[in-house]
């Protein structure tokens, strides 16, 4: 080739190259977003659940009664101190998805914690999930059932 005719072949493979780089950047962007998006907002996010667990633990008068007001929901402890995520587990049963999650609760009554064990289940007919059950582990031996539907469900 020419010396000419090598310059804008040059530029081209150049500019090429740097379609590759931002299109590259822009669907790992896109992605990361996606991620966030359906983390905090769809209806099968732990986050979501543990926050209508809560929201159906702090309106019901028995967990009330034992905990008192306002009532405080976390995740796991660290060595630390520093309060984690809420533990989750996803699993597939007679071909539905369910999620368990777990977290503390503590309310206004002094050295009064609470571990609330809730799942959910995917509606085959309309895609949501709903409640199987919410349950508060007061002590070993008494727990507050907040929300049981597992009769209704198989």
């Amino acid at each position: 080739l020419q010396p000419s005719a090598s310059k804008p072949v040059r530029e081209a493979g150049r500019d090429v190259s740097y379609l590759i780089v931002v299109l590259f950047g822009v669907g790992l962007t896109g992605g990361l977003l996606y991620a966030i998006f359906k983390e905090l907002f769809f209806s099968s996010s732990p986050n979501i659940i543990y926050g209508k667990a809560l929201g159906k633990c702090r309106t019901h008068p028995e967990v009330i009664g034992v905990f008192g007001e306002p009532l405080k929901g976390y995740g796991e402890m660290s060595r630390r101190g520093r309060r984690q995520h809420v533990r989750f587990s996803e699993y597939v049963n007679n071909g539905l998805k369910r999620i368990r999650v777990k977290f503390y609760i503590e309310g206004s009554e002094p050295g009064k914690q609470g571990t609330v064990h809730a799942e959910v289940e995917e509606n085959p007919g309309s895609g949501q999930f709903e409640f199987r059950y919410i349950f508060v582990e007061v002590t070993p031996t008494r727990s507050i059932i907040v929300e049981d539907n597992r009769s209704e469900q198989s």
